[in-house]
């Protein structure tokens, strides 16, 4: 990333608040798509720039239990970045962190940028794709409460990136 893009993207995010985080920036990642590529260069510009950025592989305390400290992470971060991918929506734990992101918006008022790497925000919002085929199974009650979050998400400003085009 350029040093004007990231000014121009992460800019209205970054505005001062009278809250404190513990983290500026949490990302939500499918790892088997996108850790060692798209991710991790991200995860570096950032962490160049001296943004905080949450990384599941550093910032967990060994015998603490994840999802407790995930969603703890979540709520400390002035940012949630949700990178969608291919395989996104194949993981509970993935969408259980996107419908925790999407409570803290509503609730903190959590700034959320939705990155849709090489999927579309359509194929997210209205699950079609390989969002209408990953979708896992599971009580109707969590089932809902993931359409809706990505639907949610999907209609928030965002970056469209396909790198193989």
């Amino acid at each position: 990333m350029a040093d004007s893009a990231d000014q121009e993207t992460f800019a209205p995010f970054l505005s001062t608040s009278t809250l404190t985080y513990k983290y500026d920036v949490f990302v939500s990642f499918r790892g088997e798509d996108t850790r060692t590529n798209f991710t991790d260069h991200l995860i570096t510009t950032l962490e160049g720039k001296k943004i905080r950025v949450y990384k599941d592989d550093k910032n967990l305390p060994r015998g603490e239990f994840i999802w407790t400290e995930l969603m703890k992470a979540i709520e400390t971060s002035r940012i949630a970045v949700v990178v969608f991918s291919k395989n996104y929506a194949t993981s509970n734990w993935c969408l259980d962190e996107l419908v925790k992101i999407m409570d803290c918006k509503r609730v903190l008022n959590q700034r959320v940028l939705p990155i849709f790497y090489n999927v579309s925000p359509s194929e997210v919002r209205d699950q079609k794709g390989n969002f209408a085929e990953a979708l896992p199974n599971g009580p109707e009650v969590m089932v809902n409460s993931w359409k809706a979050a990505l639907k949610d998400v999907a209609n928030l400003s965002g970056l469209h990136l396909n790198p193989f085009r």
